[in-house]
């Protein structure tokens, strides 16, 4: 629900179909993908509108961020190239404008489904029962880890006690209501 502002004339305003191409433009510059096409980025700055015309703060912070973003360009902001374009939102970076799209973006533009599949993510798993046998561990992308010890080298030592298996507790210290070692047995685990 949208309340009135104080000012009638803040009501009135109204995103532009250039203000919402220049919302897009913001996205693009702001979270760059070179391989995501323009419909994640489209739906974002949808979500963002949603959120902006619910609050009238929001809505007039948009509306004028947007348009301050073509003054402090000198020309329009949609026509910059992406290093001139981001320094002008280095500009706005700490403003309330850019505070908001930047929260509202982070979260819709990576919980779009397009963009979980190019970036390889099969999507929420707790429904199938988690990752761990669902090929948590089949990034293709990343190197394998290396450790390498110049030859001769002893492997380093560990810290004092590492090697240690669980220390007892004192029987007799009640100031915990948590198990002792020795009171702790690991039960079966089932699904």
């Amino acid at each position: 629900m949208a309340f009135p502002a104080k000012f009638p004339s803040l009501n009135a305003m109204e995103m532009t179909d250039e203000a919402r191409r220049t919302l897009v433009r913001v996205l693009r510059v702001a979270f760059p993908h070179e391989n995501f096409p323009d419909g994640p980025y489209e739906r974002t700055a949808d979500k963002i509108l949603v959120e902006a015309d619910a609050e009238t703060w929001f809505r007039v912070a948009l509306i004028q961020g947007l348009q301050s973003l073509d003054q402090l360009s000198d020309k329009s902001f949609c026509s910059l190239n992406d290093d001139e374009a981001l320094r002008v939102l280095r500009r706005v970076e700490g403003t309330e404008f850019f505070g908001f799209v930047r929260r509202t973006a982070a979260l819709g533009l990576y919980d779009d489904e397009e963009v979980w599949e190019i970036l390889g993510y099969q999507g929420p798993s707790f429904d199938l029962g988690g990752y761990v046998n669902r090929g948590f561990n089949d990034l293709d992308w990343l190197p394998e880890p290396r450790i390498l010890y110049p030859e001769g080298e002893d492997l380093p030592e560990l810290g004092p006690g590492a090697h240690l298996g669980p220390q007892t507790v004192n029987v007799a210290d009640e100031s915990t209501n948590q198990p002792s070692a020795e009171q702790a047995e690991m039960g079966e685990v089932k699904r």
